[in-house]
């Protein structure tokens, strides 16, 4: 069974992981908040994202079983993913501070957090789907995939501050490694 990502969360005594992992640090003066984010971290995120999408449909049993409007919105959301990245990528230019009032870099981040979950939403779609024809042992490395990509978004929305995480940097290297993200 595909498991949640709440299972990676924990409730007690967690203090938001912005300031915890070293891909983001978050400082305030006033009424303004800025991110100072480590570009190569969130390129690794959104990689992370594209990877499992190509890993999964690439195995034939899986994609076949998820049936082709599965696979037409898995493909359709990795894409919007890999836009979302790219530019990311072309705005950052391997730095990027944002403050609140950057609405334009804001919106870059939310995007590619917005089309990271998407995919993970096709994903889980076509994998249900493709649950209930195929063999466990077949299913077992698209499943692995998948929740080795609900670790990197969740410590994405931990790194921006978006929700508590107890995702801790060895399971973050490890979900980024399955992902064959370096």
């Amino acid at each position: 069974m595909i498991q949640s990502r709440r299972n990676f969360l924990r409730s007690a005594g967690m203090v938001a992981a912005a300031g915890a992992l070293t891909a983001c640090t978050v400082t305030t003066s006033g009424k303004t908040t800025t991110l100072t984010l480590n570009t190569a971290k969130v390129k690794a995120y959104g990689q992370a994202g594209i990877n499992a999408v190509t890993t999964i449909l690439s195995i034939t049993a899986v994609s076949t079983a998820m049936g082709t409007p599965a696979v037409a919105a898995i493909e359709a959301a990795g894409g919007a993913l890999s836009v979302s990245l790219s530019a990311f990528a072309t705005q950052t230019n391997g730095s990027l501070t944002v403050s609140y009032d950057n609405t334009d870099a804001k919106t870059r981040i939310d995007t590619l957090l917005v089309d990271l979950n998407n995919a993970a939403v096709a994903l889980r779609a076509g994998l249900v789907a493709a649950q209930q024809t195929v063999t466990n042992n077949v299913v077992n490395t698209a499943i692995t995939t998948f929740n080795a990509l609900l670790t990197v978004i969740d410590a994405f929305e931990g790194m921006l501050g978006i929700s508590l995480t107890s995702v801790t940097g060895t399971q973050e290297a490890t979900a980024l490694s399955t992902l064959a993200v370096k």
